[in-house]
């Protein structure tokens, strides 16, 4: 997100004894309504997407953009959800209805709604067999080839720096016992057009998550799984740019949730990726569907990758198989008992573990008493750019890497700048600001992670103080600072990884 027009604040009065004072003045109404959406540190969510966030996990919905106007929908998804899919608008034949004649007006609304919520954006999608234009169809051999990495590299520029994650192709493997591709025309181009399409767009978009996206992959025993799992295992020992497999879950009595859907995610999220759950939905209603919601929830709870969940759709009315009334919200917008079950499944889980810190991630640095994540303030690259707390885009000024200095410390690197944290001057002050600054491994830019509960305290090898947001504040753009470790909210992180 953006940064460069953030107001900015006023140095903080003195901590401890005027913190009252500091809340009072600056801080009073972003405190309640923060307090009045989420509750306090730690206590349950009173939505989807907040109750996600406590366990560093997204939720988020499929959108269509001739459904904005309808108050109860756009309610429901300013409300309850904090990732946004395109339903249709950023497919080809959205977005390439002509060859080399692109229109984004609907998929800008889509995205731009969910920016100015503050919600992050899965694209969907780059390349797939449905779905394209006419003229696309009509096209073979090198030439279809050519016009698809065109379109690949197109769209996701026109995106880049705006979506968490790209569907950067979708359902190319067929149903069935054979394990095989699917007979589409951009197979015919050749075996290697979904590699090709990984590295278009990572080119395009290098900090975007890539994923491959199926249906039918649910059942770790099925050939289509076995197969979709083999192209991940090729693609990350050969190194093709690939950071996540999207499970679209599409769940009914004839194709239920499998016994073994934790064991799939864990295999998947073991070679290396992200899995993340694109397109779920239930038919059915009741305690049987919410039950099934359930294990859903708690088999992406179980897998320290499982990135987040992704309804398709807000509404059974909305849902492109409304006659299985498989959504968690019945078409006058009210909770269903599977909505219940999924926010109550969300809560009751834990939060996830640090482990062992893995210096070739990278991780979003979520602050447990504000829910915001640790950012580079304003985009700065430059020596001394400020460090404060903003709401969780996951940019790459909010990604950060752990660099080893052994002994238990760290550097901790800023993937959009390059710098490392830093307290300035190698100050021992209690409030002295924590700064970015070029790496020359000093002690003041050595941090170590104190395991606090699940989360972690970075204490600076220098001073021997804690990391924390000053004065405790919840808004964004509040400084982050150094202060005597108390094992405060307010000090404590948890480590979200990323990449």
């Amino acid at each position: 997100m953006e940064h460069s027009t953030r107001a900015v604040i006023r140095p903080a009065l003195a901590r401890r004894s005027r913190t009252t004072a500091l809340l009072l003045v600056t801080g009073l109404v972003a405190s309640v309504l923060s307090l009045a959406a989420a509750g306090p540190a730690g206590a349950a969510g009173a939505t989807l997407g907040a109750a996600a966030a406590e366990k560093g996990r997204y939720f988020g919905t499929a959108v269509a953009a001739g459904r904005l106007g309808d108050s109860t929908y756009s309610g429901l998804l300013q409300r309850e959800f904090d990732m946004v899919t395109a339903e249709n608008e950023m497919k080809i034949d959205a977005t390439e209805p002509n060859q080399n004649q692109f229109s984004y007006g609907n998929a800008d609304r889509i995205v731009n709604l969910a920016r100015s919520q503050g919600k992050r954006v899965r694209g969907h999608t780059l390349a797939w067999h449905s779905q394209q234009p006419g003229w696309m169809q009509n096209m073979s051999g090198s030439a279809l080839r050519s016009a698809m990495l065109n379109h690949v590299t197109k769209v996701a520029t026109y995106y880049a720096g705006k979506i968490y994650a790209w569907d950067v192709v979708n359902e190319a493997f067929q149903d069935g016992s054979s394990g095989a591709r699917r007979d589409s025309n951009l197979q015919r181009t050749g075996n290697d057009w979904i590699e090709a399409a990984f590295r278009a767009a990572r080119t395009a978009d290098p900090n975007a998550k890539l994923c491959y996206n199926d249906y039918n992959t649910d059942d770790w025993s099925h050939a289509k799984t076995q197969a979709v799992y083999r192209m991940v295992q090729d693609f990350k020992s050969r190194g093709v740019p690939i950071d996540c497999v999207g499970f679209q879950s599409h769940f009914n009595a004839q194709s239920p949730v499998p016994s073994n859907y934790q064991t799939t995610l864990q295999n998947f999220a073991n070679l290396g990726v992200d899995v993340q759950i694109t397109e779920l939905d239930i038919e059915g209603s009741g305690s049987a569907q919410a039950s099934n919601y359930e294990r859903v929830v708690n088999a992406c709870l179980a897998v320290t990758r499982c990135a987040g969940i992704t309804v398709w759709g807000i509404r059974d009315t909305d849902s492109w198989r409304s006659y299985g009334t498989p959504l968690l919200f019945d078409g006058s917008g009210n909770k269903k008992a599977a909505y219940t079950s999924v926010l109550n499944a969300l809560n009751a889980g834990s939060n996830p573990q640090p482990g062992v810190i893995d210096p070739s991630a990278w991780y979003v640095l979520v602050n447990r008493n504000s829910g915001k994540a640790l950012d580079v303030y304003g985009l700065a690259t430059n020596d001394g750019g400020r460090i404060t707390q903003w709401t969780r885009n996951s940019g790459a000024n909010q990604q950060w890497q752990f660099l080893d200095s052994g002994s238990g410390y760290y550097r901790v690197k800023s993937r959009h700048s390059g710098k490392v944290l830093d307290v300035p001057n190698s100050s021992t002050a209690d409030g002295a600001a924590i700064q970015q600054w070029t790496d020359h491994s000093g002690v003041n830019q050595q941090f170590r992670a104190v395991e606090s509960g699940g989360y972690v305290r970075l204490v600076n090898r220098n001073s021997n103080k804690a990391v924390e947001i000053q004065g405790s504040s919840t808004a964004d753009g509040a400084n982050v600072v150094q202060y005597g470790d108390t094992g405060g909210n307010n000090q404590q992180w948890q480590l979200v990884r990323v990449g």
